[in-house]
């Protein structure tokens, strides 16, 4: 049995399976956005599907901080939309 890679989540610093959270990579463009396969080339961060979770990454700016940029509302919003969609 292959054993899963585990990843922490950004919003409640919990290690879960990589395939239980949602990928958020930046690129060399400086363009974020989701990624669901997990095979998106550049500097990634993990997040749980709870929407608990996104509301403390975004009062917080830890993601900010990672990839050392602003990030707009309409990528929150965008990962909202995601987590709600489940």
């Amino acid at each position: 049995m292959k054993k899963q890679p585990q990843r922490t989540c950004m919003g409640c610093n919990q290690k879960k399976d990589k395939n239980q959270l949602i990928r958020i990579v930046k690129n060399k463009e400086n363009e974020i956005s989701l990624d669901r396969t997990g095979k998106k080339e550049g500097r990634g961060a993990y997040i749980c599907d709870d929407v608990k979770c996104l509301e403390k990454l975004m009062k917080s700016k830890r993601l900010e901080r990672v990839f050392e940029m602003t990030i707009s509302q309409e990528i929150y919003e965008s990962l909202r939309g995601v987590i709600l969609d489940k």
